[in-house]
């Protein structure tokens, strides 16, 4: 399987990136979401959303091959 993980925001700013591709095998966003902050730990002072092809998704949402992984950050708006 092979993500496409985009960063945004202040998830770009603490993880260095703003898109990086990973082989992997995790069967949830719970585990990716661990291992992205495991990689970048000052994501982990981020309170950020996670959407998989373009929907936002709860950690418990099961990866299913190919997809899309965006990691945003709080909104503000009004």
């Amino acid at each position: 399987m092979t993500l496409t993980i985009k960063y945004f925001g202040m998830t770009a700013e603490g993880s260095g990136k703003t898109e990086e591709s990973v082989h992997s095998n995790y069967s949830s966003i719970a585990e990716l979401k661990k291992d992205i902050i495991n990689k970048h730990p000052k994501l982990e002072k981020i309170n950020f959303k996670i959407a998989a092809n373009q929907t936002i998704v709860n950690e418990d949402y099961l990866l299913s091959g190919d997809e899309e992984i965006a990691l945003l950050p709080p909104f503000a708006g009004g």
